[in-house]
């Protein structure tokens, strides 16, 4: 989608960047995506007057973060992208609190907060993506989930078209959700660490590398794992269970290391991946009586 030059003066003028016919191949783990404009949002204090903009005009839009839980539909996209970046004060630390702000390298947040002494977040280390999008996801691993140290959340809020901040208490987080609204955009987070010696801290962060690179297909294109794991249950265990591993629709695979990763060997396309997931959901429906929900985020046309 383009966006017009009146609303591209204007934008800037807000001090915010514009970047035309992007391709999200580029901006997405998967290496998938069509092409569209791209807002850099270099002032996140416009935020309000942005979405008011691009509501009078009608161009719709997404929020982009770390693009490592999304999969995008091919071609020429109907909307355009939004994408906060990360600035160069991006955290600080007071005490046990950590200030973060949403666009900063999640496994980079770990290790920061590990070199202040605060634990707590070691599992999430080799978590690729943003801390907005951790946030978003209540993003977890290996026993951490990021939701039970978030104290304050600073935010858009489409209900209200406003920055508002809300405290940890206001935010429901659950397994793999959270109650942020789908149009919401997170702009800093404080957390509250428990204070660890930071060579206990390394220590913990190695063992959920080790596991991480033994098990997962890392130096392949993903978006982590596809399917949430069923109550009490793993997909990635119920789809291994079936052969499926190595299963392919194109150039879409599903993982030979980790069965719940479909990776893209090369050139997959949107429709390649969602053949796949549809067939692997199918196949464990019809062996399980189980219906798998997506973790993969899908952006459609």
């Amino acid at each position: 989608m383009r966006i017009n030059a009146k609303t591209v003066a204007q934008l800037a003028e807000l001090g915010n960047e514009v970047r035309p016919g992007v391709s999200l191949a580029d901006h997405t783990s998967l290496g998938i995506g069509g092409r569209t404009d791209q807002v850099l949002l270099r002032r996140p204090e416009t935020i309000p007057q942005v979405m008011r903009l691009l509501a009078e005009e009608g161009n719709p839009h997404k929020f982009l973060g770390g693009g490592t839980n999304v999969l995008v539909d091919d071609g020429e996209l109907g909307f355009i992208v939004l994408h906060l970046p990360a600035s160069g004060s991006a955290m600080r630390v007071e005490g046990n609190a950590a200030y973060v702000d949403a666009a900063a390298d999640l496994g980079g947040t770990v290790t920061f907060c590990a070199k202040h002494d605060l634990g707590g977040l070691e599992g999430l280390v080799g978590v690729p993506g943003s801390v907005g999008g951790a946030l978003r996801m209540n993003a977890g691993a290996y026993g951490t989930q990021i939701g039970p140290h978030v104290r304050e959340v600073q935010l858009y809020r489409a209900a209200s078209g406003q920055i508002e901040t809300l405290c940890g208490s206001d935010i429901r987080f659950d397994y793999r959700h959270t109650s942020f609204g789908p149009e919401d955009v997170m702009l800093r987070v404080k957390l509250e660490l428990p204070s660890r010696p930071y060579q206990e801290i390394l220590a913990a962060i190695k063992v959920s590398n080790q596991k991480r690179r033994s098990s997962q297909p890392l130096d392949q294109k993903s978006a982590g794992c596809v399917f949430k794991n069923p109550p009490g249950g793993s997909a990635g265990r119920l789809i291994d269970q079936l052969g499926l591993k190595g299963h392919r629709l194109g150039d879409a695979m599903v993982s030979d290391r980790h069965a719940n990763f479909f990776v893209n060997l090369g050139q997959a396309s949107c429709a390649d991946m969602l053949g796949l997931i549809d067939s692997v959901r199918e196949r464990v429906r019809t062996a399980y009586g189980i219906e798998l929900e997506n973790e993969v985020i899908v952006w459609r046309n």
